[in-house]
């Protein structure tokens, strides 16, 4: 494979926990095994598809299955130690991100976060918001529905397949509030530097919202540092998380910007008493979480977030840049067409390709028979490994191509 990718970014925080070290050198392949170890969907599949819904590490399913088996003979009376391991993940989330955490929301999925956005800030009529045309569907229903309230929603158009920051530059005006753009396309795997887009939309006086659904847990992020304004991320993809719980980040200054929408008993500082009813709402992005939280999700999501910062997220990221970028070497040599954008800072742990001559539906069919896990997006394959994936995986997935090729 190739030498390691040099815009892999920083680690994360490492921690003293489930046999890894802190300080401790462990080499790549190391590190591989170990998580390799911890994915029980790794004994049976070639699992490629955790840009879709990803399998849960051992740890996750564990935590999970401890809090079904307390809230099965105990009722309630656990109550209070599944609400400090939710505070955990809020701390967690936190770090892994470089947020305060009072800047954390956890939130049911990536639209509710967007939503918080969306339906909360104060628009006045005539104002827009700019997005890629090519955006997950959850990065524009919410901003497409704000035409009700007069703001315009401008879908900006890919050019040859491609976006580049100077198009939704030009998008931009004077009345643009908001850009709303994915970190990691969903279908072309195309990866954007936070940080720029941010300085785009701050030099337009707007602000940056960052569907980061596809980039956290496998990539280093410092959201002050690259001045991301709002993130959310649902937790079942890179992160390894359950479906139902995800994270939600509102810079600590625009906290009070944003009208607080589907609020509960949960939103104010006097949460648990039941019996004051007054709109003191909590000074943090919990005040956005409304009622009572999926406890199972968020408990396995800490979880998943604990294993990841563990591992080390700049370690994460150059194995699965380094992994990608062999496979796309093998799947050249197959005769695919990469379509994903595979330059140095763009490239991601998503690879869109196609396969001349095969229909990409079959493929994925006979992948799947042969226990190999991959999706088709946009008429096109799509693979994307994590950073536990091997060798053995991609020889498996090569395997079915090259027999898809043969009877094309």
């Amino acid at each position: 494979m190739r030498e390691a990718r040099p815009d892999a970014g920083r680690d994360g925080a490492a921690m003293t926990q489930d046999g890894f070290a802190t300080g401790e050198c462990v080499s790549a392949e190391e590190t591989r095994r170990r998580f390799r170890a911890r994915m029980p969907v790794a004994d049976r599949f070639a699992y490629f598809d955790h840009a879709a819904v990803a399998p849960l590490p051992q740890p996750v399913g564990d935590a999970i299955r401890r809090w079904c088996e307390e809230a099965t003979a105990y009722g309630d009376l656990r109550w209070a130690r599944w609400a400090e391991e939710v505070e955990l993940l809020r701390t967690e989330a936190a770090a892994l991100v470089n947020a305060a955490p009072e800047e954390i929301g956890l939130v049911r999925n990536t639209s509710h976060g967007i939503g918080i956005v969306a339906e909360g800030f104060p628009w006045k009529e005539g104002d827009n918001v700019v997005f890629p045309a090519d955006e997950f569907p959850s990065n524009q229903y919410p901003w497409l529905a704000l035409a009700r309230r007069g703001v315009e929603a401008r879908r900006v158009p890919l050019r040859d397949g491609r976006l580049e920051l100077a198009d939704l530059e030009a998008a931009c005006d004077r009345r643009t509030r908001i850009l709303a753009v994915s970190w990691v396309s969903y279908w072309s795997g195309r990866r954007w530097d936070p940080a720029e887009l941010a300085a785009l939309a701050h030099r337009t006086g707007a602000l940056l919202f960052l569907d980061a659904i596809q980039g956290l847990g496998v990539v280093p992020l410092d959201v002050h540092e690259a001045e991301v304004d709002f993130l959310a991320a649902d937790g079942h993809k890179w992160l390894l998380g359950p479906e139902g719980a995800g994270l939600f980040y509102c810079r600590r200054e625009h906290l009070d910007r944003l009208n607080p929408t589907g609020v509960g008993w949960n939103s104010v500082v006097h949460a648990m008493r039941f019996d004051h009813i007054e709109p003191n709402w909590k000074p943090s992005a919990a005040r956005f979480e409304g009622g009572s939280q999926n406890m199972a999700g968020m408990i396995g999501l800490r979880a998943a977030v604990g294993l990841l910062r563990q591992l080390g997220i700049a370690t994460i990221a150059d194995a699965v840049l380094r992994f990608t970028d062999h496979a796309c070497e093998r799947l050249r040599q197959l005769g695919a067409e990469i379509v994903s954008d595979r330059r140095a800072g763009t490239a991601s742990g998503i690879v869109t390709f196609t396969l001349p001559g095969a229909d990409p539906d079959d493929v994925r069919r006979r992948c799947a028979a042969a226990g190999v896990v991959l999706s088709c997006r946009a008429g096109r394959l799509r693979i994307s490994p994590h950073a536990y994936n091997d060798e053995s995986d991609l020889d498996r997935l090569i395997a079915v191509l090259r027999e898809c090729r043969r009877s094309a």
